[in-house]
C-alpha cells in the first residue's frame, strides 16, 4: 500500500456502509413477521415493529387528560377569522407537562364530519395553511380548503429552519436550524425532534376522541409536515387517513438529507414502505410533488457556525414510484383495493385537488365544489414568530429537564447489575456491556478478513525498531498502525504492549515524533517514550480524521457508527498482537488522549482482552456535555455534529462505562485548565467510579491525576499507572 493511509481508512468505511446500505433492503423482511391471515393476526403481527419506531424517535408518555383551550386574553379573542362555513380560533393543548402544541382551529359552523390534522411544511406558518397570510399561493392552502368541506382542521406549529434562536446568548449562537438544535439535544437523550412532534399529533388525537370518539380522523402534511404524517399514522392506528405529500420514497440517501432527519436504527428495519405496511389496512395516500428545495442550514458567519451539512432536494417521481409499489404489496396481500393511492397531479403543488378528494373518499366523505370566502385575519401586525418561539423554547426546555433528571433514569437502568462482589459484578455486567454495543454503538460481526498483516520496517531509534502494520479487517475495511519494537528484546521474551491512541485529526507520528512542535506540546511524544522504557507500542490510525463525520451519518440509519469499526479494527490489533512471540497477551494497555480518549472509555471496556484503559483529557459527565445548553464548551455550540449517540443519557454515562472495565483497572487524567470540561464535572462523574472501586474492594484498581495544565498527555502518573498493572519495571 501507498498514500495516505488515514484517507484510504475512511473511504474504505464509507465504501463498506454503501454496501450496506444496499444490504439492508434486502434484510429488512427478515425483521418483520407478517400475518396476512386475518386483520386481526396482521395487527398483532407488526406490533413490535411498530413497538420499535416508536422508541427510535423516543415517543414518551403524554399528559393523560387532553384538553385543547381557546388562546385568548382580555383584549384578545381566540376567534381571528370567520366566515360562513367555519371561525378559525388560535388554541393551544398539551402533549407533556411541560410541553403543549399550538396552533390554529377550524370549527365548521354546522356539525363536523370529519377531523383532520393539517400539519404544515417546518417553514410555513399554520397562517398561511389557513390563506391568512397574503401571497400564499391558494391551491396550497390545504387547511382551509379541508375546512370549506366541513371538516374540523387542526393546524400545529412545526419547528422551522432557521437560526435565529440556536444556541444560549450567554455563551454563543451556531447558525443550526432550530430543528438541528432540538435534534442534538433530545437524541443524546433518547428522544427526538420528530418524536415531539409526533406526540403534538398523537394529543390532538386524544383530544378528538375523547370528545367525539366516532368522528373519522386524518392527517394530511407536506414536507417535513408530509414526515410527521407518515410516522404519525405510522405509531397512531387511531389515524384513519393519511395523505403524505412531498415526502415519501426511497430512503436510502437518508445520510444525505439534514441531519435532524437522522434516527438510529431506522433504515436496518424501516424503509418509507415498511412505514406504510404500518399503516395498512387504513388508507394511505401519496402525493407525488417536488418536496421543500434545502440546499442547507443558514450560511455561517464569524459569529454562528457549527451545522451539519444536509440538503433536501426531493422526492423525484421515479423515487416515489419505486417506493410505493413496494408499499401496494403490503396493500394488495391484505386485499385491500386502493388502501394506497398514488395522487400524481397535473399541477405539481401539494394538496391538490384530486390528493383531497382521495383523502375525503377514504374517511366516507365526498368532496363537493363551493365558492368560498377566504378568511381575513382580525388581528393587526401579528407576528407568528412569538408563537414559534416559544414553542421552540419549550421543547428546549423539556429537553434540558429530561437531561437534568438523566441521572435517576439511568439508575433505574442499571438495577439488575450486582455491585456487591467482583464476583457478582462479573456475573450481572456482561448483559450491560452486550448491550452498549448492540444498542449503542452497533455491533458488527467479527473480522473476517484472513490475518494477513502486511509489514514494512521504517526509521526508528537506537533504543527501538519501527514497523507500519496494515491489517485486514473486512472488506473495504483495514486496520493499521505503527509498531515500535524495543531493540533489548530477548529471545523467547514477552513483553507488556501499550496501545497509545491519538486524537481527532490525529496520525501515529503524532504520538511518536518530536519534531512537530504542535503534537509535540500535545503529546509529548508519549509513545515513543514508553518504548524508550521497554514497552512494546503499537499506534493505530483512528478514523476520526478528514472527511470522516459522513461516516456516521451513513452508520447511524444501520444501527452503526463510527466506533462499530474502531472496534472491529481493536479486535483485529489485539488478535494480531497476541500472535506474535514477543508479546504477552495478557498484559496489553490502552492510553488515549482526546478522541482517543473517547475511545479509552468505549473500546476496553467492551473488549475484555485489554488488561488497563487510560482516558486523558476526555473524561467527563458526558450526557451533560454533550447535551447541556448551559456551558460554553458544550458540543451543543461546536462543529461536532457527529458526536451525539442515541439514549446514552438514560443508560451510559462515562462513570458506567468505567464501571465496565472492572475488576481491570482504569486511570483518568485530568488538566486542570483542559477545555473539555471543568474540574468540578470531571470530578463529579469519577467519584462514581472511585466509589464503585472501593466498593468492590479493588479501590487501588483506578485514580485520576489532575495536573496544573491544559489539554496534553501529562505521562506522570499514568506511566506509574502502567508499570504497576502491566507488571513492567520503571526505569531507574
Amino acid at each position: 500500500m501507498e498514500g495516505d493511509f488515514a484517507a484510504q481508512m475512511v473511504g474504505g468505511i464509507s465504501r463498506f456502509l454503501d454496501a450496506e446500505l444496499e444490504r439492508a433492503v434486502e434484510r429488512r423482511p427478515s425483521l418483520w413477521k407478517y400475518d396476512y391471515s386475518s386483520a386481526a393476526a396482521y395487527q398483532e403481527s407488526i406490533e413490535p415493529n411498530r413497538g420499535r419506531l416508536a422508541a427510535i424517535i423516543g415517543l414518551g408518555e403524554r399528559v393523560r387528560k387532553v384538553e385543547l383551550r381557546f388562546d385568548a386574553a382580555y383584549g384578545r379573542p381566540s376567534l381571528v377569522a370567520k366566515t360562513p362555513a367555519y371561525g378559525i380560533h388560535t388554541v393551544r393543548w398539551p402533549v407533556y407537562a411541560d410541553m403543549e402544541a399550538e396552533g390554529l382551529l377550524f370549527e365548521p359552523a354546522g356539525t363536523a364530519k370529519a377531523a383532520i390534522i393539517a400539519l404544515p411544511e417546518a417553514d410555513w406558518s399554520p397562517e398561511q395553511l389557513a390563506g391568512l397570510t397574503p401571497g400564499f399561493p391558494a391551491a396550497s392552502q390545504y387547511a382551509r380548503r379541508l375546512a370549506e368541506q366541513g371538516c374540523r382542521v387542526l393546524v400545529p406549529v412545526l419547528i422551522d429552519r432557521k437560526d435565529t434562536w440556536s444556541g444560549n446568548p450567554r455563551f454563543r449562537y451556531t447558525n443550526q436550524p432550530h430543528r438541528e438544535f432540538i435534534y442534538r439535544m433530545a437524541y443524546q437523550l433518547g428522544r427526538h425532534i420528530i418524536g415531539y412532534e409526533v406526540e403534538k399529533v398523537r394529543a390532538a388525537v386524544d383530544w378528538i376522541k375523547t370528545g367525539t370518539p366516532m368522528l373519522p380522523v386524518g392527517v394530511a402534511g407536506y414536507g417535513e409536515g408530509g414526515l410527521i404524517a407518515l410516522y404519525s399514522a405510522a405509531v397512531d392506528r387511531r389515524i384513519d387517513a393519511a395523505l403524505v405529500s412531498g415526502y415519501f420514497e426511497s430512503r436510502e440517501g437518508l445520510w444525505q438529507e439534514p441531519i435532524y432527519r437522522n434516527v438510529w436504527s431506522l433504515l436496518a428495519e424501516f424503509g418509507d414502505a415498511q412505514l406504510a405496511s404500518l399503516i395498512a389496512p387504513r388508507s394511505l395516500l401519496i402525493e407525488a410533488v417536488p418536496g421543500p428545495s434545502v440546499s442547507g442550514p443558514p450560511a455561517p458567519s464569524q459569529q454562528r457556525r457549527g451545522a451539519a451539512p444536509g440538503k433536501l432536494q426531493g422526492p423525484d417521481v421515479a423515487g416515489v414510484k419505486h417506493e410505493f409499489a413496494k408499499a401496494a404489496e403490503t396493500y394488495k396481500k391484505l386485499g385491500v383495493k386502493d388502501g394506497i393511492v398514488l395522487v400524481t397531479p397535473a399541477t405539481p403543488s401539494p394538496g391538490s385537488t384530486e390528493a383531497l378528494t382521495r383523502l375525503l373518499a377514504s374517511l366516507r366523505l365526498k368532496w363537493v365544489d363551493a365558492e368560498a370566502s377566504r378568511p381575513v385575519d382580525s388581528r393587526k401586525d401579528y407576528d407568528p414568530n412569538e408563537r414559534l418561539h416559544h414553542q421552540f423554547n419549550q421543547m428546549v426546555e423539556h429537553t434540558q429537564r429530561l437531561l437534568r433528571s438523566a441521572e435517576v433514569t439511568r439508575g433505574k437502568f442499571w438495577a439488575k447489575a450486582d455491585l456487591s462482589s467482583v464476583d457478582g459484578w462479573k456475573r450481572t455486567s456482561g448483559w450491560y456491556r452486550d448491550y452498549y454495543w448492540k444498542e449503542v454503538i452497533g455491533k458488527l460481526p467479527p473480522p473476517s478478513e484472513p490475518v494477513q498483516p502486511q509489514v514494512r520496517e521504517a526509521p526508528g531509534t537506537d533504543k527501538w525498531k519501527r514497523y507500519d502494520v496494515v491489517l485486514p479487517v473486512w472488506p473495504d475495511v483495514f486496520a493499521y498502525g505503527v509498531l515500535l519494537l524495543p531493540k533489548d528484546l530477548k529471545p523467547s521474551e514477552r513483553r507488556p504492549v501499550v496501545v497509545c491512541q491519538h486524537g481527532l485529526e490525529g496520525r501515529p507520528d503524532d504520538v511518536i515524533l518530536p519534531e512537530d512542535k504542535r503534537t509535540a506540546q500535545v503529546y509529548g511524544n508519549f509513545a515513543a517514550k514508553l518504548a524508550d522504557r521497554g514497552f512494546i507500542v503499537f499506534a493505530p490510525q483512528a478514523p476520526y480524521i478528514g472527511d470522516f463525520r459522513h461516516l456516521q451519518r451513513k452508520a447511524n440509519p444501520l444501527k452503526l457508527s463510527m466506533y462499530s469499526f474502531i472496534l472491529g479494527q481493536n479486535q483485529r490489533i489485539l488478535e494480531w498482537l497476541s500472535q506474535q512471540p514477543f508479546v504477552d497477551p495478557a498484559r496489553i494497555g490502552f492510553y488515549g488522549l482526546s478522541y482517543g480518549g473517547k475511545t479509552a472509555v468505549r473500546v476496553p471496556p467492551l473488549l475484555e482482552q485489554y488488561a488497563l484503559s487510560i482516558c486523558s483529557g476526555d473524561f467527563n459527565e458526558w450526557i451533560w456535555k454533550v447535551a447541556t445548553t448551559d456551558f460554553t464548551g458544550s458540543y451543543m455550540f461546536t462543529q461536532e455534529w457527529e458526536i451525539p449517540e442515541f439514549d446514552t443519557g438514560n443508560t451510559f454515562n462515562h462513570g458506567e462505562l468505567a464501571m465496565l472495565m472492572a475488576p481491570r483497572p482504569f486511570m483518568v487524567e485530568r488538566g486542570h485548565r483542559d477545555g473539555v470540561g471543568i474540574d468540578e464535572q470531571v470530578s463529579y462523574e469519577y467519584s462514581k467510579v472511585r466509589r464503585f472501586y472501593d466498593e468492590l474492594g479493588i479501590g487501588e484498581r483506578t485514580t485520576i491525576e489532575y495536573f496544573n495544565g491544559p489539554h496534553q498527555i501529562h505521562g506522570v502518573g499514568t506511566f506509574e499507572f502502567l508499570h504497576r498493572f502491566l507488571k513492567w519495571p520503571e526505569p531507574r
